[in-house]
């Protein structure tokens, strides 16, 4: 089993059931994302289903989603922190103010990583553009991460 404290497995457990929508002690495999951010990791798409691939059943069982939990904690780059995404745009802040062109960072998310609909780009963006159509990407990032 997962080296894990006991407090831990209680934690992963009560979460897990929280996504048991047929009361089978297992999961479906569309969930499995879902689960490991809500308990705090950030893997990418690409990463949930590098881990399930081998995975025949459509349904993850507790047992089989421990490891895929522990290998998904263990990647250095799992966790990314408000820092991190203000660096990533600090590249594109070519006046070196704080902001960053809403076009751009439109294109940033719509096409790059896990690409991100119109609508939702709009969703996000929303009330964060000033009269010149920046965005202050401080302030940005500091909303996506805390809700």
């Amino acid at each position: 089993m997962a080296p894990f404290s006991e407090d831990q497995l209680a934690e992963y457990r009560e979460a897990f059931n929280l996504f048991d929508d047929r009361g089978d002690g297992r999961i479906g495999k569309q969930f499995l994302g879902e689960l490991i951010r809500a308990l705090g990791l950030n893997p990418t798409e690409a990463d949930i289903h590098r881990c399930i691939k081998d995975i025949k059943s459509d349904r993850i069982a507790f047992e089989e989603f421990l490891p895929i939990y522990e290998t998904l904690s263990k990647k250095k780059d799992n966790v990314s922190t408000e820092e991190d995404f203000v660096e990533g745009l600090r590249v594109f802040d070519k006046d070196g103010n704080g902001t960053i062109n809403s076009a751009e960072l439109r294109h940033l998310l719509t096409t790059l990583g896990e690409k991100l609909t119109d609508d939702e780009v709009e969703q996000l963006l929303a009330g964060h553009e000033d009269k010149q159509g920046n965005i202050n990407y401080e302030d940005f990032i500091r909303m996506v991460m805390n809700g």
